[in-house]
């Protein structure tokens, strides 16, 4: 499991929030994942009215159809632009306003009150910000962290979700040394270690 180059790569917040403003966002998918609806028995697990986190969100369409289906959404993103064009694009009304607790965020909370994003870096949130989690859709997240962040981005997410929560992860499988990342390569064994 040899992470090649990638262990030493950092990638800033400047560099996603540029990503988005020069609309170079390949990672952006436009229909819903294909392994969200295949397992979404697993992530419910005959359950609804869920709280379903999605973590580094973007303008990730499943949060609309989540939502649709009665669960209540929260998502946490550095980019305001994106958060903003999920609203839009999906022709939601929403409000805006300050987090007391994290200096310069914003949570935007459609008015229906069923999906709320936080606009922010995810190590500024807690469970006493957020609260915690019956389901996680981790479907870009754990591989755009950067890999000395991995432990700090586990052990959050690890604190986000309650006792009986499914967490569905999808990561990719590559020679780390043909692809300097992100996504970047997060071997089996490391997601056995990281999330037990």
């Amino acid at each position: 499991s040899d992470v090649g180059s990638q262990k030493e790569r950092v990638v800033t917040e400047e560099e996603w929030l540029q990503k988005w403003e020069m609309g170079n966002i390949g990672f952006h998918k436009e229909q819903r994942h294909p392994l969200l609806q295949k397992y979404l028995d697993v992530l419910l697990n005959g359950r609804s009215g869920l709280r379903i986190f999605f973590p580094l969100c973007g303008k990730a369409v499943e949060m609309k159809w989540l939502a649709d289906m009665g669960h209540s959404i929260v998502g946490v993103e550095v980019s305001e632009q994106a958060v903003k064009d999920f609203f839009s694009e999906h022709s939601l009304p929403y409000c805006e306003e300050p987090v007391p607790e994290i200096s310069g965020a914003k949570m935007f909370q459609s008015t229906s009150g069923n999906i709320s994003l936080y606009c922010c870096s995810i190590y500024d949130l807690s469970s006493s910000i957020v609260g915690k989690f019956d389901g996680v859709w981790d479907r870009g997240a754990l591989v755009a962290v950067n890999p000395c962040d991995r432990q700090r981005y586990a052990s959050l997410m690890i604190n986000l979700v309650e006792k009986n929560s499914s967490y569905l992860l999808v990561t990719v499988s590559y020679d780390p040394n043909k692809h300097k990342g992100p996504p970047f390569y997060v071997p089996e064994s490391e997601i056995k270690s990281l999330f037990g």
